[in-house]
């Protein structure tokens, strides 16, 4: 079982300014809950009750979000606004977090390293909260079908969608060979090519199940642009050595990274969740 997840959320969210001056991104409400929330329950559910945060300076929301308040536990004893706090307090109460600083903003790659000590000699999932994944029809998660995938084959495996040609510029871009439907064995992985470079539409997300010798990877993978170390650069060692998977998730995604996949999502959460109850 994979029992631990990490989640980088060190960055500056300058795609939000001026709202992220004093707030993390992580913490920007998609209705009634913080973006970063949303992504623990959906580690919750597949299984995973130990959360560790490569968090950064002016961070800290983040740590208390996911702590006890014990003056506003206090202040709305007995008003019957007490459960709404229930969903928040089921997670703290039963899962473990913890939390360690980047220091220096080095790329998804050299976050993921500084976790090492937190994830430990065992597989692992990796959350990137602006990627807000709503589950599929049946209620599953991606991490939880993503699960499932690792328990089949033991590698690494990386969820990846279609997007626009025009707009592969901006992620993570994978080529493989399709083992059966929605999912592939990597061959070439590259990160953010010019549109007409990118070896297929297949976008990574970021939603990652991670063998623990991708540390290894990472510590030999030189800095790129921007003197930042790619996770895609690491993982394409990976898949060269031995095997990387990529699976076309069942479910929802917006990219809440940006302003207008942040109001997609909220009007999507309010319109198909929040208002149903």
């Amino acid at each position: 079982m994979i029992r631990k997840c990490l989640f980088p959320v060190a960055g500056y969210g300058t795609r939000f300014l001026p709202a992220t001056k004093a707030m993390p991104k992580e913490m920007l409400p998609v209705v009634n809950k913080p973006l970063v929330q949303y992504g623990v329950e959906e580690a919750a559910e597949a299984g995973m009750n130990r959360i560790g945060f490569i968090t950064g300076r002016g961070k800290r929301a983040i740590a208390d979000h996911f702590d006890i308040s014990y003056e506003l536990e206090k202040e709305i004893e007995g008003s019957g606004k007490e459960n709404l706090l229930t969903s928040i307090r089921k997670l703290i109460d039963e899962n473990e977090f913890a939390f360690k600083r980047q220091n220096h903003m080095k790329g998804l790659g050299h976050a993921i390293l500084s976790g090492k000590y937190l994830m430990g000699d065992e597989p692992f999932a990796v959350v990137l909260a602006d990627d807000l994944c709503i589950p599929a029809e049946d209620g599953e998660g991606v991490l939880s079908q993503m699960v499932k995938i690792f328990n089949q084959f033991r590698c690494s495996v990386v969820a990846v969608q279609e997007v626009p040609q025009e707009e592969v510029h901006k992620y993570g871009v994978i080529a493989g060979e399709e083992m059966k439907d929605g999912l592939f064995r990597v061959t070439d992985m590259v990160e953010k090519p010019a549109n007409e470079d990118a070896p297929s539409n297949l976008a990574i997300i970021g939603r990652y199940i991670l063998t623990p010798d991708i540390f290894d990877k990472i510590k030999d993978t030189p800095p790129g642009k921007n003197g930042e170390v790619q996770i895609t650069d690491a993982l394409l060692k990976q898949a060269q050595e031995g095997c990387v998977l990529a699976y076309k998730f069942r479910g929802t995604r917006f990219d809440c990274g940006s302003i207008d996949g942040f109001v997609e999502a909220t009007n999507h959460v309010y319109e198909n969740i929040f208002k149903k109850g």
